[in-house]
C-alpha cells in the first residue's frame, strides 16, 4: 500500500493517517453494541411505558437496527482541514558539476 501512495505522489500526514484495521473494527463494534443496547432499552421501555411514550419507544426499537448498521459501516475519514501546497511550476535543477567540467575541456 505504501508503494501505491508513493507512486501516486500523495503525501500522507500523520494527523490524517487512518486507524489500524483492528482499531477500526473495534470502534465499529462498539458503535453497533451501543446502538443495539439502546434498542434493547427501547423494547423494555415499550413494555413498561404506557400511552404515546410506548409508541415512540416501539418506533425507536424498529428504526435503530437500520441506524446501527449504517453507523457500524461508516468509515471515518480524518482531515485536518489543511491542503498540502503544490509548487505552481517545477523547480529547475542545478547542473551536475562533473558535466560542466567535462564540457569545458
Amino acid at each position: 500500500m505504501t508503494r501505491q501512495r508513493v507512486a501516486h505522489g500523495r503525501a500522507v500526514r500523520i494527523t490524517t493517517a487512518p486507524l489500524s484495521r483492528q482499531e477500526e473494527i473495534a470502534q465499529r463494534q462498539r458503535r453497533y453494541v451501543l446502538s443495539m443496547s439502546l434498542r434493547t432499552v427501547c423494547f423494555v421501555g415499550a413494555v413498561v411505558a404506557d400511552g404515546w411514550l410506548r409508541w415512540v419507544l416501539v418506533a425507536g426499537a424498529v428504526v435503530l437496527p437500520y441506524v446501527a448498521v449504517v453507523m457500524a459501516n461508516a468509515v471515518s475519514s480524518k482531515s485536518d482541514g489543511f491542503a498540502l501546497r503544490r509548487d505552481p511550476e517545477p523547480r529547475n535543477e542545478l547542473p551536475n558539476p562533473t558535466d560542466s567540467e567535462g564540457s569545458d575541456r
